[in-house]
């Protein structure tokens, strides 16, 4: 689904985090594992193109790469930073149709399924900045999770969700495990409880 080949990356002032750095993202779902600082989000946001590689060069499988069709490129690939506060002024709504207009494949109703499994009804009219950090979080998974994009990236998605929400989203990543055609990347310290991986990737020493 998604290559990567000679990947290079560093902060400035840094030791580099990624060098000649490559990867296959095959379908299914695929663990990125790693301890603090290791560069699980960086390496996410490298792959969703929100931060541009030193070297090296990304590609899906239709052919488009992140240096030559961004756009194509990104409208595939879906990311939401869970940490971000530049949608804080905006409500639910404004912000996944903001997505919607991004992701050419949105999947209107199972964005309904997921307002309703993650009891997010109440706040879809209320600003971001006014919800629990629980809350935004799962505002930005299900923006994610609607965008059926071919690639979609999760940054520690399990993070401040209530068991009701992070059953749902085991659930959806077991049935995601058995994709044949799209691929979902998961961040986190231990992997997902249940999931068939597609493949394991441990950053760090």
């Amino acid at each position: 689904m998604l290559q990567v080949r000679g990947l290079g990356f560093a902060y400035p002032k840094q030791n580099a985090l990624f060098t000649d750095w490559s990867l296959d993202i095959a379908p299914g779902v695929t663990w990125i594992g790693g301890d603090e600082s290791t560069g699980k989000t960086t390496l996410l946001r490298l792959l969703a193109g929100d931060l541009v590689p030193q070297t090296g060069s990304l590609s899906l499988t239709d052919g488009s790469t992140l240096a030559a069709q961004s756009a194509a490129y990104q409208s595939q690939v879906a990311w939401v930073d869970p940490r971000t506060q530049a949608f804080d002024a905006i409500t639910p709504n404004t912000f996944w149709s903001t997505l919607q207009s991004q992701y050419p494949a949105w999947d209107a109703a199972l964005l309904a399924e997921l307002i309703d499994g993650l009891a997010l009804g109440p706040h879809v009219g209320k600003a971001l900045y006014m919800l629990s950090t629980g809350t935004k979080r799962k505002v930005y998974l299900a923006g994610a999770l609607a965008s059926s994009a071919a690639v979609t990236l999760l940054d520690e998605p399990f993070a401040a969700l209530d068991k009701t929400s992070s059953d749902l989203l085991l659930e959806l990543l077991k049935e995601a495990a058995t994709h044949p055609s799209r691929a979902w990347v998961v961040a986190d310290y231990v992997a997902p409880r249940g999931v068939r991986l597609a493949a394991q990737i441990q950053l760090g020493p």
